[in-house]
């Protein structure tokens, strides 16, 4: 329909709504005389009530449009528009009052109980006209869902706000569920507009026999995990169906889905592990108003970063990277979620030292994230000079760069693989966190670093791949069926790293709390059976063999760190050694000249990471390897750093 059309139609509605508010008034009064007179009203009320009438319906259909009540769209009516019908018609009782007062100077001789019963009239007949519309969506869904050949049958599992909201949704649309399981015994046997609850979650087997259920729709979205889990176990044992869940908590708040938009069980759901939960107003309080840089803009974690930014309101918020398609996919976003945020986009590589000092003092953040690192282990083992280049030597730039600047903040990502290293990446990472460290006493800028492990999602991670392996017919690959790996999500990570932002002192690494190890031989299991299919019958698992630089089983704290509580339950202070200065330093400039200057072989680099992170084990070492004598470059390193 044209926008004409559509203009005369909400012309029309308009022209009818009123014609029957002016009904309603007129007949409230006239039908209130009636009942509190038994049917023979004495002709002086008459009297009084139409000489009233015409300043009375003016005065109400001025406090109708006051109220909203021309502007609602009826058909979705629910009781906070009720609430408004019942608020304009008290307002009504008392226009009534006063007019009588205007018109007639005193009411002694008016029967007081006619307004009173005029203003329930009133009610009655205006929710009678716009709550219609809302009847009638139902009766039409009911009508269309009488062809139940063409309806899946839906169970929902919860009978609380969120059961019932989705409820409303299905019914609008022609779908009305079998019922609802619920654990409250208060609620068995009571039914939500029309829709039982036909028991507790003990009973959802025989519900889903019985009723030859086809899906099943978890309506609870701050549950725990483990309860996600447990209902996606026992709807499996049946051929046929689907689970489904209403998205988080945090997706509804941010504005991304509604809650009426169940989304298949993910693997993210399976995990076990409680949702995270932050102070948002510590978060605020740094970020709100205030001009922010991310690094890595354009990656998985930066992106995310970016999200959650905006969602505070920066005044600028700086994006940095060098992958143009990264930055102009977040870009585009960015400015279609949050169109009041200032956003600005730079290309740029942070091993450019002279364009990283440019760009901060032109930009002047007071916060930055700095997410843009190399991450792939095999990747980094085959070319380590990479990895110093950005990983210390881009990492070094960028904080020095925010240093000169004045930055408030500067937050460093890291990774559990800094700990304990048997990967390059994870011993530049390390090197990284000292470089932040020794760098948080020369100035006010509080350099903090923050540790964990691998994200559900990101770029490149094994999910994706595992992914990509079961949609092709498989094989899943995993390297070795006993190793482990600590997961978190890409948003509850961020929000933690934004927390410990807020409360970093400056010199901390912070060890965020991942949960329980998951085992990947376990994570590959249960993304088959997501799929509809069953492991080593539908989709084989093949072993490959671990890779180099990879650990069985990744640590978040060295045997010497331990850690300390802060105040939220999911962050740790790890006790790490501040590095010596000049020490730090000498190693530093040795190393940047094996890298950028020397023969950027494998062995001079190794010895020179060693040297700074004593705990380095390589792969060289690992495999016995005779070009690499590990024994004397470790001794030497630690003793040169206790003295």
């Amino acid at each position: 329909m044209s926008r004409r059309g559509e203009a005369i139609m909400r012309g029309i509605r308009l022209v009818g709504l009123v014609t029957l508010d002016v009904l309603t008034l007129v007949s409230s009064v006239v039908v209130a005389l009636w009942i509190r007179f038994d049917g023979d009203v004495p002709s002086q009320y008459l009297e009084r009530a139409f000489d009233v009438l015409p300043l009375f319906v003016a005065g109400g259909l001025l406090i109708f449009s006051w109220s909203s009540l021309y502007r609602g769209l009826w058909r979705y009516a629910s009781l906070h528009e009720a609430g408004r019908i019942a608020a304009a018609s008290f307002a009504v009782g008392l226009w009534f009052f006063l007019t009588l007062l205007l018109v007639e100077s005193e009411t002694m001789g008016f029967p007081r109980s006619v307004i009173v019963i005029a203003s329930m009239l009133v009610a009655i007949g205006t929710g009678a006209t716009r709550l219609s519309a809302r009847w009638l969506r139902t009766a039409m869904a009911e009508a269309t869902h009488r062809e139940p050949a063409k309806t899946r049958r839906t169970l929902i599992i919860g009978a609380g706000d969120a059961g019932a909201t989705l409820l409303r949704e299905f019914l609008q649309h022609g779908i009305r569920p079998v019922g609802f399981i619920d654990d409250d015994p208060l609620k068995h046997g009571r039914k939500i507009q029309g829709v039982p609850v036909l028991g507790p979650r003990t009973a959802m087997a025989d519900v889903i026999e019985k009723h030859n259920v086809n899906d099943v729709i978890i309506a609870m979205p701050s549950v725990p995990r483990s309860v996600v889990r447990e209902v996606y176990e026992e709807a499996r044992k049946f051929a046929g169906v689907s689970v489904r869940t209403v998205p988080t908590l945090y997706d509804i708040a941010t504005g991304k889905v509604t809650i009426g938009q169940p989304r298949p069980i993910d693997v993210v759901d399976l995990l076990g592990r409680e949702p995270v939960k932050i102070n948002m107003a510590e978060v605020a309080w740094y970020l709100q108003g205030r001009r922010v840089m991310v690094t890595g803009a354009g990656g998985s974690i930066g992106s995310e970063l970016c999200r959650q930014i905006a969602s505070f309101s920066p005044e600028i918020l700086v994006l940095l990277d060098h992958d143009e398609n990264g930055i102009f996919d977040i870009l585009h976003e960015l400015r279609t979620r949050f169109p009041s945020v200032t956003l600005k986009s730079v290309i740029a590589d942070i091993r450019d030292r002279v364009k990283m000092s440019r760009v901060f003092a032109a930009e002047r953040p007071e916060v930055v994230f700095h997410a843009a690192a190399h991450k792939h282990v095999p990747f980094m083992e085959e070319n380590p000079e990479e990895a110093v280049k950005t990983n210390v030597f881009g990492t070094q730039n960028v904080a020095e760069a925010a240093l000169e600047c004045g930055a408030e903040r500067f937050v460093l990502i890291s990774t559990d693989k800094a700990v304990n290293p048997t990967s390059v990446m994870g011993a530049t990472k390390r090197v990284a966190e000292l470089i932040v460290q020794d760098l948080n006493r020369e100035g006010k800028t509080r350099f903090i670093a923050v540790r964990f492990g691998n994200v559900l999602g990101s770029r490149g991670s094994v999910v994706p791949l595992f992914q990509k392996q079961i949609s092709e017919g498989g094989p899943v690959t995993v390297t070795d069926p006993e190793m482990t790996r600590y997961f978190m999500t890409i948003p509850e990570a961020v929000q933690l790293v934004m927390q410990a932002a807020a409360i970093g002192k400056g010199g901390e690494v912070f060890v965020l709390d991942m949960g329980e190890p998951v085992k990947i031989m376990d994570l590959a299991r249960t993304l088959i059976r997501l799929n509809g299919l069953e492991p080593d019958r539908d989709i084989q698992i093949v072993i490959t063999g671990r890779r180099p630089g990879e650990k069985l089983y990744e640590e978040v704290l060295t045997a010497e760190e331990g850690t300390e509580a802060t105040k939220h339950d999911r962050i740790f202070c790890a006790r790490v050694r501040v590095p010596d200065p000049d020490l730090l330093a000498r190693q530093l400039r040795e190393l940047e000249y094996v890298t950028f200057r020397g023969n950027p072989a494998y062995t001079p680099i190794i010895d020179k990471l060693v040297q700074l992170v004593p705990t380095f084990e390589p792969e060289a070492v690992r495999q016995g390897r005779s070009r690499f004598d590990r024994r004397p470059l470790r001794e030497i390193a630690v003793s040169a750093q206790e003295g």
